[in-house]
Formats: structure tokens, sequence, C-alpha cells
């Protein structure tokens, strides 16, 4: 569905450029969930931006591609490529931002929004049967037709985040793009959200990417996922093996400090902080926090190896 070629993306800032994203390289398979996962900073809510087409100063692609496969009218197989991706926006690949209230048209009504993104795509000929097809699809998704009549600011934080996952997969999308679903709700509604997500999946068998730093996420939903670390991918594979077998040091430690049901063990956090992404280390982005760094570790970036069925990290340990 989606291909990232060696991608790298840039901000350019009065002061030089900061790469949030470098030479990330991965694919999104069709009726799959991949997660990608990573503490604050490390580029995710980027990627996801690169992956959308949605790029505008001071954020640039300094080189690479990415690929969305879809079909055409005639049902032909079509390639969009960084540039042109937005062309296909809600119709084949659609984006669920963070901050639903501040994604919202706060002085339009629920129902207005939904006819003016719809009506971008498609020419709208009978408003009361799109407005019937609207109100079926909320109730498939068990949200209230009255939704329809409110502004963003008479909903709930969660109702908001449903009405904007809705509002993504409308149009059918081959493959949706989710930046923190869960941010800032409580546990209830997180699981809420999780379950609609999961649902919409398995009803329209198409892609999601979900970017979380809640490994908690990842765990329930998701079929693989990408782990990131200062702008790049470090370790991909399939959720159980990042879970059950994490070959990166970064990615075990970051499994390691994960509460377990029975386990009274202290946990202990990741020492010392990720590299400034102004003026990433030559080698290994993560050796100044890695107990097993060597000198090979500072002076070169580790190439990426196959460490299992579909599961690679990169790391010089694994030679």
């Amino acid at each position: 569905m989606l291909k990232l070629n060696q991608v790298s993306a840039r901000y350019n800032m009065l002061t030089g450029y900061v790469k949030a994203v470098d030479g990330v390289d991965f694919e999104v398979r069709r009726n799959e969930i991949f997660g990608i996962a990573g503490e604050s900073g490390c580029g995710k809510s980027t990627l996801l931006k690169v992956m959308y087409d949605l790029i505008s100063y001071p954020l640039e692609i300094s080189s690479g591609s990415v690929e969305l496969h879809s079909l055409d009218k005639k049902g032909e197989p079509v390639v969009y490529r960084n540039g042109g991706i937005h062309k296909s926006w809600w119709k084949d690949i659609s984006y669920v931002p963070q901050g639903a209230m501040h994604v919202m048209n706060p002085v339009a009504k629920v129902r207005s929004q939904f006819f003016d993104t719809i009506s971008k795509y498609h020419a709208v000929k009978d408003k009361k049967r799109l407005e019937q097809e609207i109100e079926a699809y909320l109730k498939e998704l068990e949200l209230p037709p009255e939704v329809l009549k409110a502004y963003p600011h008479q909903l709930s934080g969660g109702m908001r985040q449903r009405v904007l996952i809705a509002l993504a997969t409308f149009l059918h999308p081959g493959i949706v793009l989710a930046d923190e679903p869960t941010t800032a709700l409580d546990v209830v509604v997180q699981r809420g959200i999780l379950t609609m997500l999961s649902q919409v999946q398995k009803k329209l068998k198409n892609a999601m990417v979900i970017v979380s730093h809640d490994m908690g996420v990842h765990y329930q939903i998701t079929n693989r996922m990408g782990i990131m670390y200062a702008g790049q991918m470090i370790e991909v594979g399939p959720t159980d093996q990042i879970f059950n077998a994490p070959q990166h040091p970064y990615t075990k430690m970051l499994i390691n400090a994960l509460p377990k049901i029975g386990d009274n063990s202290q946990k202990e956090g990741i020492p010392g902080t990720p590299p400034s992404l102004r003026n990433p280390p030559a080698g290994c982005r993560f050796a100044a926090r890695c107990p097993h760094a060597a000198e090979l570790c500072r002076l070169v970036a580790p190439e990426r190896v196959g460490v299992g069925d579909d599961h690679y990290a990169s790391c010089h340990l694994l030679h």
C-alpha cells in the first residue's frame, strides 16, 4: 500500500537544519495495522506527515521517495509519489492528526465539516441521501446521529476523536494514518478508541498506521511495528516478535521498562538523552546510551540486518 525508500526529511530553520527523519525504509501492507513507536521527539509525527505528503515550510524532503499504491476508477493500478500523494487525500489515504479540538473548525457544526470534506472529492448531488449515509455510518461506529448537530466544543474529547476517525474513514480510503489517537484520553475512552480503530480496519480491510509512544497501544492492536530512535527506524518486525524477542538494545530497554503483572522487580528508565537532530553523531545514534557500545558503534552507522522472518534491526552487535 505504502512504500518508503530511504526517506530523509528535515526542518529548514534559521540556524540550520533539523534532521527529523533520516534514511527511513519500510513498507505498509494491505489489511494490516502497522505501529510506529519511540520516545517524544524521535520523528514519529514528522514521518507521518511525510507519508501523507503534508509538506510545507519549514519541513522538506531532502532525499528518498514515498510511493502510494492504489487503483484508479477503472480498477487499474496507479502509483502516487511524494509531491502528488495529496491528490488522493481522503479517497485513497487519510490522516487523523493529534488534537481533535485544534483540528476541527470550532465555528462549524460537525455536519458542515462532513459535507465540506466530502464535497472536495465527490460531486454531492443529493445532500439528503448523503446525510442519511453519514448517519448510517456513524451508527455503525456507535456514534449517535445527534453529533452532526453539535459544535466541536460541545463534544467530549473522546467523542471528538471518534468523529475525526469517522470522518477520515467515511470514503473508505485504502490506508489511514493516525497520529497519537489516544493521547490525553483516560484509559476507558482509550479502549473505546482502539476498539473503534480495530473494527474500522476489519470492516474496510484497509491498512492503518498508528503512531504512539504508548507500547501498550501497539501490543493491543498492531500486527507489525517499527521502533524509531533519533529520526531513524532501528527495528521493524511482527509485533509479537518485537515484544518477545527484541533485537536492538534500545528496543530491549523499552520492553524491559514496561510493567508486567506479577513482576515486582524495580524498573529502570533508559539513562541519558537522545542526540541533537541538528548535528547527529556519525555512528549509531544510540551509542552514547547503550551499555554494549564499542568504538565501532561511535564511528560507523550500523546497517540493517535480518534477524528472523520479516524482522530486521540496525545494530553492530547482530553481526
